[in-house]
């Protein structure tokens, strides 16, 4: 079980000056922890002054680069043993903070799930799909596959740092990849409070991003569950499509025969992959 002490509390910032010293300062009274780490991703307003006044160490990024190159930012800088994560928003509740700390030891990253009522409908109906299919390649049930609420172990996160991308979808990788590595990764229920201020996340535009890195990440640890529906799916199609002109015409037609070679090509490709992927794992 981690301890406060070993905590290193992160918050990615941008533009967030109305409700970042709420944040630090509701987080830093939950506990003793050996630091609180606000990363201002090159704010214009006065996010970085306020994190300081509320008590935080303030990391500044001299421009905009995302939420997810504040959080490798903060992971690279915390002094801690563990990392807690969670937004500058205010919609994170930090008295449940030391639930998903406590948990940290028999778990490798332990994430703050929210309710699908907690959500705005369009991004829970998204979020919905994006955690049926990734659940459906992972072959595990996931809550939550969005959740900026994490506490994790610092060396599992450094292991998968070159992966994270630089946007929102920092959740999603690292949940991922985390898992499909063969580590522990639990899920915590909490409740998720209304942000302060306006949402900067596009949700078509991230929803295709982030189904985007579910099959990028999925496929440079489990790469047949991706190759192989394909490869069956056009297989399948090819040899009823080329049976029932057989039937029908007594030949078979070059659309089949092309079905069948591409189920058989993407086939191969799985296993070449599944077989590097396995290379870069016992590195």
């Amino acid at each position: 079980m981690a301890e406060p002490g070993q905590v290193s509390v992160v918050i990615p910032a941008y533009n967030e000056e109305g409700a970042i010293g709420a944040v630090v300062r509701a987080v830093s009274a939950g506990a003793p922890w050996h630091e609180v780490l606000v990363v201002d991703d090159g704010s214009s307003d006065g996010t970085a002054a306020a994190a300081e006044e509320a008590g935080a160490r303030v990391i500044r990024h001299p421009y905009n680069k995302g939420n997810g190159a504040a959080v490798k930012t903060g992971i690279r800088e915390a002094a801690g043993a563990v990392v807690l994560l969670l937004d500058a928003d205010g919609q994170h509740p930090p008295e449940t903070a030391l639930t998903l700390v406590e948990a940290v030891g028999r778990f490798d990253m332990v994430i703050g799930a929210r309710a699908g009522a907690d959500q705005a409908w369009l991004r829970a109906f998204g979020n919905a799909v994006l955690k049926s299919f990734a659940s459906w390649l992972t072959g595990r049930p996931i809550p939550d596959l969005t959740s900026g609420f994490r506490a994790a172990r610092r060396d599992r996160l450094l292991e998968i740092l070159h992966l994270l991308p630089n946007g929102f979808s920092y959740p999603t990788t690292s949940c991922l990849a985390l898992m499909k590595a063969g580590h522990s990764v639990a899920f915590i229920p909490v409740k998720a409070r209304r942000r302060e201020g306006k949402g900067k996340l596009r949700p078509f535009r991230e929803g295709v991003r982030f189904l985007l890195i579910i099959l990028k990440v999925v496929t440079l640890f489990s790469p047949l569950k991706v190759f192989f529906p394909i490869a069956l799916t056009s297989f399948l199609t090819g040899a009823a499509y080329g049976l029932w002109n057989v039937w029908r015409h007594d030949k078979i037609p070059m659309g089949a025969g092309l079905l069948l070679q591409l189920g058989v090509v993407v086939f191969l490709f799985g296993l070449i992959s599944e077989q590097i992927a396995a290379t870069q794992e016992r590195r």
